[in-house]
């Protein structure tokens, strides 16, 4: 009879110890199956960023932050419409990508943080490439090359970027014209005491008419315009400085990045973006 109790109870033992065993395995298999999905579903989420499986703020719609006061690049026709060399780019990376463009027209100041905070899904306003603003947003490629000039009036002192020393120059705000003459002269600028900022283009040049300012500086396109359309101002022969213009891309959606640099390339591959440049900025 004992050996019958010890063996039975032997028996319970090992079986508790099997199912503890097969508890275990259970466990561990669980936990592995969770990674491998996890792994997978890490594989799928790069997977469909590299095939350009992107997300913009309103489906089937790519919205674009930009101040449209900047011809060629972007300004409001008689007819009330958005022109320019970046309305017309965005819109055919637009169509590439089976989107609609949608122009959000704002102050140039609040540009990037638009794209920033999810408000539009790119920014597009003759914006400059700087390392300052790479750490806010991602650039595209660049698509443009801008040269900063010096508007004067006719008769001015003021014969080259040598002059500009002790004189009030003018500059859109938030612009790398304005960053530029406004560092410290230490750091290659004019101090801000010596620099206005403006909330436009327009608004510069008309305080340079007025003689409130000195000179404006400015990119050498929209300067073109002004002194076209305002006697006695011209643009002096020596540039200021040049930049490379790029599309910005909050840092949150690099799919949407690549998308537009691959559209990009394809559009200066067919000279579709040579067409558009060649339209609004003519050769001399």
């Amino acid at each position: 009879m004992m050996k019958k109790i010890t063996a039975l109870m032997l028996a319970a033992l090992m079986a508790l110890s099997l199912a503890a065993c097969s508890g275990g395995n259970q466990a561990a298999e669980t936990t592995a199956a969770a990674e491998t999905e996890a792994a997978e579903a890490a594989e799928t989420e790069a997977a469909a960023a590299e095939a350009g499986e992107f997300t913009t703020v309103e489906e089937g719609k790519l919205y674009m932050a930009t101040n449209a006061s900047f011809a060629p690049y972007e300004y409001v026709a008689d007819n009330g419409d958005f022109e320019g060399i970046d309305v017309e780019i965005a819109g055919a990376i637009a169509e590439k990508l089976g989107l609609e463009l949608v122009v959000d027209d704002m102050d140039f100041g609040a540009v990037i943080t638009s794209v920033q905070t999810g408000k539009d899904d790119i920014a597009m306003a003759g914006l400059t490439v700087t390392e300052e603003r790479k750490q806010n947003i991602d650039f595209a490629d660049v698509y443009a090359t801008g040269v900063q000039v010096i508007i004067v009036k006719e008769g001015s002192e003021i014969a080259s970027v040598d002059d500009l020393n002790g004189k009030m120059i003018g500059c859109q705000e938030s612009t790398t014209g304005y960053n530029y003459c406004s560092a410290a002269p230490e750091d290659g600028g004019y101090g801000e005491e010596n620099v206005t900022a403006f909330p436009n283009g327009a608004n510069a040049v008309q305080a340079l008419l007025t003689d409130k300012i000195d000179c404006v500086v400015i990119d050498q396109e929209p300067a073109k315009t002004f002194v076209a359309e305002n006697e006695g101002l011209k643009i002096l022969d020596t540039e200021f400085t040049s930049e490379d213009y790029a599309i910005g891309v909050s840092k949150e959606n690099p799919a949407l990045l690549a998308a537009i640099n691959s559209a990009l390339a394809e559009l200066k591959a067919d000279g579709t973006v040579d067409e558009i440049l060649a339209k609004y900025i003519k050769a001399e």
